[in-house]
């Protein structure tokens, strides 16, 4: 929750924020993830419009994943950026009210509560957009051997298996090789 009193309800008021703040659920997607309990540094910027309070602000963090090619653990600097109006709430006790051409879009706002604004699900959402959905260890990772598993990376340019027949055509071949054969 971040307090916006000392911005005031002014349009073009403006005031910078910046936190540590320690997550409490993991930001996931199937393959990379912000841990849960992993701190995030919030970079604010609060303006004061007729509507509400516009923020703007980046979010850095360590994301952890696993290389989708070569299965080996990565750790990398994620960095996201996000706006989002929050509105001011209509009614005298605090809570929002939307007219008939509103009712639409009444699940897609953010309001106020109060003066304070949750953050969380529009830093989740931009976190999580942010994730790599297919995270690499390089960009020309070669991945696992298809045979055996090994790392292609370590294995060599010697790295073989035989003639690459599969041993279940193997019947099939001996009629290739004798066509003469019943």
């Amino acid at each position: 929750m971040v307090d916006t009193r000392q911005l005031g309800r002014q349009p073009g008021s403006m005031r910078t924020v910046s936190r540590i703040v320690t997550l409490p659920e993991a930001f996931t997607t199937a393959m990379a993830s912000v841990p849960e309990g992993q701190e995030i540094e919030l970079d604010l910027r609060l303006e004061a419009v007729m509507e509400g309070v516009l923020v703007t602000g980046t979010v850095t963090g360590r994301l952890t994943a696993e290389c989708s090619r070569c299965l080996e653990p990565l750790s990398e600097e994620l960095e996201a950026g996000f706006q989002e109006l929050y509105r001011y709430a209509d009614d005298e006790d605090g809570t929002a009210s939307a007219g008939e051409e509103d009712a639409d879009d009444e699940d897609e706002d953010y309001y106020l509560e109060g003066d304070l604004l949750d953050l969380e699900p529009v830093v989740r959402d931009a976190v999580v957009l942010a994730l790599p959905l297919s995270p690499l260890c390089e960009p020309d990772c070669p991945g696992l051997c298809s045979e055996c598993g090994v790392k292609l990376a370590e294995a060599g340019p010697d790295h073989g298996h035989g003639d690459g027949v599969d041993p279940r055509w193997e019947a099939l071949r001996s009629i290739a090789d004798d066509p003469g054969r019943k």
